[in-house]
């Protein structure tokens, strides 16, 4: 079996996509979502997994935790873990073992590079931070 690249860029840049039509007409909410897709592999490589998923509910504002349910949708479907997306998918993380842990960890950071990159492409027209 041959390894494709678009295999993790092509639904980030699809989710990405979709989450900027859902919120076209919110300037503000835009520029949430490409501040947030821009920073989660910072988040990531500081925090942790188990962290980024439990802020997915502590997040009040509506365009980054669009960006973080993306992120884990992405995540579920590329790594084939199921019940990563919704409420029970903090209990998923805690209880894989060290090395689908560490595995999902890496293929995360991968993920969240590729949210970075197709963040700047997406939201090429909207500008800084608020």
């Amino acid at each position: 079996m041959k390894f494709d690249p678009r295999t993790i860029g092509t639904p980030v840049y699809e989710g990405l996509v979709d989450l900027r039509k859902q919120n076209e007409r919110e300037e503000g909410r835009l520029k949430e979502q490409k501040n947030q897709a821009v920073a989660i592999y910072t988040y990531l490589s500081t925090w942790g997994m188990m962290r980024l998923k439990a802020e997915e509910k502590a997040l009040n504002q509506e365009g980054k935790r669009q960006v973080v349910k993306k992120y884990f949708e992405c995540l579920q479907n590329i790594s084939g873990v199921e019940n990563l997306v919704g409420d029970n998918g903090l209990k998923v993380l805690k209880d894989l073992d060290t090395e689908e842990y560490l595995g999902l960890s890496g293929l995360g950071l991968a993920l969240a590079q590729e949210f970075s990159f197709w963040a700047t492409a997406v939201y090429h027209d909207v500008s800084g931070e608020d």
